[in-house]
């Protein structure tokens, strides 16, 4: 095998062709486009077909873009040599390319003769598209490369050495709309950089070396990415322009607190995740013996903005940051708020403050798992009319035990701050309790809430009593009660007519719960049991379509039950 890879570019070259023409069976072709990718090529194609407005040579061995007479090249649009050799393009051969829009130089060696290449690079005066990630690049390289093209629209020098962006790189790109600046090693951005860019919407700067983004005035940008960096501070310039700010991506930083975002912006989605945020409430202590450390930070006026700021967004993640209270008040003020992420933080409680009776928040969806809570008030579902979804995994959460009757609004006794009550929760229908050391399961401990899918798996011993699962006959549609330790005697299940998906897997059970019969399930998986027997599969005769069977002591006197 090692040897036919070694031998198969030798064969390759040789079915091209020493010219490596178009004409190489290797090569596919349409009326406007042919397509050489990975076929052994070492030199540039000296001809073109007739038509052939779309070039690709990727994945080759080429090493030089030259050539002084090139028949068919002067209608070239698209032209990609990505994942070659390629460190020398001359001016006689790009001279011959007046229509190209799209050049794409990804993962070779531009950083090789930058000066001759970049002084080719200023005959592409209609380029719009430029791709020359992965080429070792420097800054002034980068520089050099870009200085002259003045039709550019999207430019991708990602994965390169750039160590800081300086001022004048982009003085003759105006039209710049969007940017990838990403995987490089940028400490500093001088100032100016980005001014002549008055069209730019997408700039992504994500796995750098910034610690600081102070007076960020980008007013026309609509997506920003900033993750994996080693940020402390996010501060915005305000000034009279509305920002058209979308999307703003701060994940995987060093943030002490919640970025300083302007007053007008159209912001949506907001990604805070992995960072060192600890608090979310007005009167946290700013840290300002650590703004102090930034000089440029002295020329703005450091006023916190309210949060008001941020009553579009419908996406905030803050997962893996210090969090310890839950500050309804903050999110409160998130009038648009659809997705809500506190997965990961050091949750304890929830803190209603002085928000009145009444008030409500616009969550749909919520995650909080992975913290440390032990009890959810009942107000605290009371202000979440729109919850659907919601995910309580890897907490110390109890449900209680409702009465289960039909007659009133409040179905459940007063039991303190020692339970949860999940009852009479009307509007949802995800619910995770994964791994909560939940050891018993109440009768009714549901009741009135129309769940689609219940996750109780990972709670080891679990005992569910007599009509724990009461309420969901008619609604629930996807259980797991998987890695419970769990006997038969433990997993007393109703009759769950829409039950679709089962995962009993990981218990020891000798015999499936009797409930089960009437559910018309479709996918059932019970590995890793005690299970001898499946008789019961022949109620799912017409609806049962996936079943995991394997780690169970099977009988092979009892495999009748295979027949269905």
């Amino acid at each position: 095998g090692c040897f036919l890879l070694w031998l198969l570019p030798s064969i390759l070259r040789a079915r091209a062709s020493p010219e490596t023409r178009p004409s190489s069976p290797l090569c596919q072709q349409s009326p406007t486009k042919l397509s050489c990718k990975g076929v052994g090529l070492r030199k540039f194609p000296k001809e073109l077909g007739q038509g052939i407005k779309y070039l690709e040579l990727s994945n080759n061995f080429i090493q030089n873009l030259s050539g002084s007479n090139m028949p068919g090249f002067g209608q070239l649009e698209y032209l990609d040599v990505c994942f070659n050799q390629l460190e020398a393009v001359s001016a006689t051969a790009l001279a011959q390319l007046p229509r190209l829009r799209s050049l794409l130089l990804a993962s070779n060696h531009l950083d090789r003769n930058y000066l001759a290449n970049g002084e080719a690079f200023h005959l592409l005066g209609n380029i719009e598209v430029l791709d020359l990630s992965v080429n070792n690049l420097e800054s002034h390289m980068a520089s050099w490369y870009v200085s002259n093209l003045t039709s550019l629209r999207v430019l991708d020098l990602s994965g390169n050495t750039m160590t800081k962006l300086l001022a004048g790189t982009f003085r003759n790109s105006p039209r710049l709309r969007q940017l990838d600046l990403s995987n490089n090693y940028i400490m500093e951005i001088q100032e100016g950089a980005f001014e002549p860019l008055e069209e730019l919407e997408v700039l992504n700067l994500a796995l750098n070396s910034l610690h600081c983004i102070s007076g960020f005035s980008l007013t026309q940008l609509q997506v920003l990415n900033l993750s994996y960096n080693a940020l402390e501070l996010f501060s915005s310039e305000e000034g009279t322009e509305p920002y058209l700010l979308r999307v703003l991506d701060l994940s995987h930083n060093r943030l002490l607190s919640f970025p300083e975002l302007p007053r007008a912006h159209d912001l949506t989605h907001l990604n805070l995740s992995n960072n060192l945020i600890s608090s979310l409430l007005p009167g946290s202590p700013h840290p300002r013996e650590f703004v102090l450390l930034y000089k440029e930070m002295q020329r703005f006026n450091r006023t916190v903005h309210p949060v008001a700021a941020l009553s579009r967004v419908a996406d905030l993640d803050l997962s893996n940051n210090l969090l310890e209270l839950f500050p309804f008040s903050f999110f409160h003020s998130l009038g648009s708020l659809h997705r809500l992420s506190l997965a990961r933080n050091c949750l304890q409680e929830v803190a209603r403050e002085s928000v009145p009776n009444g008030t409500e928040l616009s969550v749909h969806s919520l995650d909080l798992h992975s913290n440390a809570l032990r009890v959810l008030p009942r107000w605290f579902f009371d202000s979440l009319p729109h919850l659907e979804s919601m995910d309580l995994g890897s907490n110390s959460l109890q449900p209680c035990e409702s009465w289960g009757s039909d007659q009133g609004k409040d179905l459940g006794r007063d039991f303190g701050d020692t339970c949860t009550p999940f009852y009479n929760v009307p509007g949802l229908k995800h619910l995770s309790l994964s791994k909560n050391s939940i050891s018993r399961l109440q009768p009714h401990a549901f009741n009135r809430t129309p769940l689609l899918s219940l996750d109780l798996s990972g709670n080891r011993d679990l005992s569910m009593a007599t009509g724990a699962l009461g309420g969901l006959e008619l609604s629930l549609q996807e259980l797991s009660l998987r890695d419970n330790q769990m006997d038969e005697g433990q997993a007393a299940l109703p009759c769950l007519g829409t039950l679709r998906v089962l995962d009993l897997s990981g218990n020891h059970l000798s015999l499936l719960p009797m409930g089960l019969s009437c559910s018309p399930l479709e996918s059932l998986d019970i590995r890793n049991n005690s299970l001898q027997s499946l008789g019961a599969v022949r109620s799912w005769s017409h609806s049962l379509r996936v079943v995991s069977v394997a780690g169970n002591p099977w009988s092979c006197c009892s495999l009748g039950w295979l027949d269905t």
